[in-house]
């Protein structure tokens, strides 16, 4: 088990949901915190609450599907320091399509610029620095979702994610750093909906799983409701056992 007590971690789309639980498992765990948003106010009640318990917070904000917008954030998250750790999990879901033979392409393309593009530029970032000191966590958070072609756009831009991923897993062999794959499950967030079965809470401890596992493998795909119930030692223990 890695310990990441010191590390710097960055979540996007930490503001509520996934991204908001994933954080806070973090900040457990002794990480200090880069919280992105579309806008830094979206996370203040976080950050507050963060900072209160000893957490070190810096929030940034930015629009993913403006490139530019994604540069800059970059620009001002490398210059605040090392990322260790980071988790890709902004991500969104174009509606859902009755005629799903005439999905636009507008739905392709925002899909694609947020889903896969920016979270290929973060990657592309922010991974060099972790391979140069020799230690890093990537989790990109992907999808189950299958055979509902009425979402076709975000379905196949999370298969693009799955794809590269598992492209750059060989890269990553010996380097100190993995990345790999984690899907939280169907639960009730603004991307779930309402009637997904799940509450976001259950993304813990599953969600921390990659970042701590310590055995250098890279291109895995993570569930992590296969560890709801469990307390962290208990999902170590079975994510280990295989």
């Amino acid at each position: 088990m890695a310990n990441l007590s010191g590390k710097w971690a960055f979540v996007t789309g930490a503001s509520r949901g996934v991204g908001h639980h994933i954080a806070a498992g973090l900040a457990a765990q002794g990480c200090n915190l880069v919280l992105h948003s579309r806008e830094t106010a979206h996370t203040a009640a976080l950050t507050a609450k963060l900072t209160a318990q000893g957490t070190k917070v810096i929030p940034v904000a930015a629009e993913l599907s403006d490139p530019a917008q994604v540069e800059a954030m970059l620009d001002q998250v490398q210059s605040a320091g090392p990322i260790d750790i980071l988790y890709n999990n902004a991500a969104l879901m174009t509606p859902k399509r009755s005629d799903p033979w005439d999905t636009p392409a507008a739905d392709l393309g925002l899909s694609f610029q947020v889903n896969v593009i920016a979270l290929v530029r973060i990657c592309a970032r922010l991974a060099p620095p972790m391979v140069a000191r020799r230690w890093g966590r990537i989790v990109n958070l992907t999808s189950g979702i299958m055979d509902q072609p009425e979402l076709t756009a975000y379905a196949i831009s999370k298969a693009a994610v799955d794809k590269y991923v598992r492209d750059f897993a060989p890269a990553l062999r010996g380097s100190g750093v993995t990345m790999n794959l984690l899907d939280p499950g169907w639960l009730r967030t603004d991307l779930g909906g309402a009637n997904a079965p799940g509450d976001p809470a259950s993304v813990l401890p599953g969600a921390l799983v990659p970042a701590l596992l310590d055995d250098g493998v890279s291109g895995r795909f993570f569930r992590a409701q296969d560890y709801a119930g469990l307390d962290m030692e208990e999902a170590l223990e079975k994510a280990v056992a295989g």
